[in-house]
């Protein structure tokens, strides 16, 4: 679990959040919506610690992770697994070489068991066969998984998604979804989703937390989203003019 309270962030004279309080819970996937300029990413970076709050405070379970030292730190960052928007694979090199990174950098672990984590966590992205390909020899689909395996071959109690769905096919997307779900429930992960997928959030939102203008203006789960009342909330899932048409015509609207 991951708990924030009044979070604030400012750059200069421009606040970009204001206040924000809200648990991020172990076990499911809890994702951040909302749109261009919401604050969305910047919230994102200050829970793995990239930007300092200007004020409030953020705790990882019962630690305190603003006023960890050094050392307490990088302690804490061997259980943050994280994918990025664009999988950031080294393109020289191969699968299981860029899977194995984090463990070469962190661990002291024997050849044979660096070698056995890699292939169990390419086993589980369903990759048991790319593990001498190189990036630029995969589909973009499967460079997503390569980037969930390197994720998780730490075997992490927190992890971070930022976009994991952007610039795949609606089919491709739904087999990420699907799998970082399965990963998170199965290790009773605290997964935390950037993303504007709508979707992911109909599919796997188990905990949205939804960001308008730097401030929290509705949280809840995928099942409360089409009853809620939240104007924000409404104007965000169906800004597609084709879906307010359809949603429209549901409700006997012209």
């Amino acid at each position: 679990m991951i708990r924030i309270e009044h979070i604030k962030k400012s750059f200069g004279d421009v606040q970009v959040l204001k206040g924000i309080s809200h648990t991020f819970e172990a076990g499911k996937t809890n994702l951040i919506i909302g749109k261009s300029g919401a604050g969305k990413t910047v919230m994102l970076k200050i829970l793995v610690g990239l930007f300092p709050p200007s004020s409030g405070s953020i705790f990882y379970d019962d630690t305190d992770f603003i006023g960890l030292d050094k050392k307490q730190l990088r302690d804490l960052r061997m259980k943050v697994g994280m994918l990025f928007q664009g999988s950031a694979l080294f393109d020289s090199m191969t699968v299981e070489e860029n899977v194995r990174f984090p463990l070469d950098m962190f661990t002291a672990q024997t050849k044979k068991e660096k070698d056995d984590r890699v292939n169990y966590c390419l086993d589980r992205v369903g990759l048991n066969n790319a593990n001498k390909k190189y990036p630029s020899e995969i589909s973009g689909g499967m460079q997503k998984r390569v980037g969930i395996a390197r994720s998780i071959v730490l075997n992490p109690t927190y992890l971070f998604c930022d976009e994991p769905n952007s610039g795949l096919d609606p089919k491709t997307a739904l087999v990420i979804d699907e799998l970082i779900k399965d990963i998170t429930v199965e290790n009773n992960i605290t997964t935390v989703i950037n993303t504007h997928d709508m979707n992911s959030v109909m599919e796997i939102g188990d905990n949205i937390a939804l960001l308008h203008l730097g401030e929290l203006a509705w949280s809840g789960t995928k099942d409360e989203v089409l009853d809620s009342d939240n104007d924000i909330l409404q104007d965000f899932i169906f800004a597609s003019p084709f879906l307010k048409r359809l949603r429209n015509k549901a409700m006997g609207l012209k």
